[in-house]
């Protein structure tokens, strides 16, 4: 993935919990046609607290037994884990001036990993309840999954779990940083109360702030 300068993830712990916070990534793997995607969830592993990056750790992922694509991994282990946000379009009717273009606002992170499927039961069975953890953790009133493990194990051979060993990390944050304070702070009520919300990216915007004394730049779509 190209990036540019002004469009930097602010740390590495923002990437980790980048990907903590948006567990649901496009695993992509190359073949000798077009490459074969899928859109499924990814996790970190219980006992993982990164310090500040992916590489070297493990992340764990799975998909309905019935996709053709996990048969690719044993000839193909190095895939692309591509994480996102919603993107959200910026209109210089936020700008507060003209002549002006607009832009798209989002983050993404790409990992890239080898992947091996799973074939310990028990592990596989791991791997759902971490998974349906990291989704309920993020709401106010997580649901208790303890009663519904009997009904896990009886789906566990219709899912194939599988491991990526992360070994690069890729991030863009294109957050309208290298705007002015004020125009910046008028995009963020656009995206908040505009048309087309996007709290996403808003809270992105808030934590990534902007360039001090930076000028107004021609964005990069």
């Amino acid at each position: 993935m190209h990036t540019y300068p002004s469009y930097v993830a602010p740390s590495g712990e923002a990437i980790v919990e980048f990907v903590r916070a948006n567990p649901f990534a496009v695993v992509a793997t190359s073949t000798a046609g077009a490459p074969v995607a899928t859109h499924v969830p990814v996790v970190l592993p219980p006992t993982l607290s990164p310090a500040g990056t992916f590489v070297g750790e493990t992340l764990w992922g799975h998909m309905g037994r019935a996709n053709p694509h996990w048969e690719l991994f044993a000839q193909q282990p190095e895939i692309l884990l591509a994480f996102g946000t919603s993107h959200a379009y910026v209109s210089p009717g936020a700008y507060g001036y003209s002549p002006a273009v607009p832009t798209l606002d989002y983050a993404t992170v790409h990992l890239t990993g080898r992947v091996r499927v799973i074939e310990d039961p028990a592990m596989s069975l791991d791997v759902v309840k971490q998974t349906v953890t990291q989704f309920e953790s993020m709401r106010a009133e997580p649901w208790e999954q303890e009663s519904s493990f009997d009904v896990y194990e009886r789906i566990l051979d219709g899912i194939v779990a599988f491991t990526i060993e992360v070994s690069a990390e890729n991030a863009m944050f294109k957050l309208s940083q290298d705007m002015p304070a004020d125009v910046h702070a008028r995009v963020m009520n656009d995206l908040t109360h505009g048309d087309r919300e996007h709290p996403d990216v808003v809270s992105l915007m808030h934590c990534v702030g902007t360039a001090s004394g930076s000028a107004t730049a021609e964005p990069d779509a």
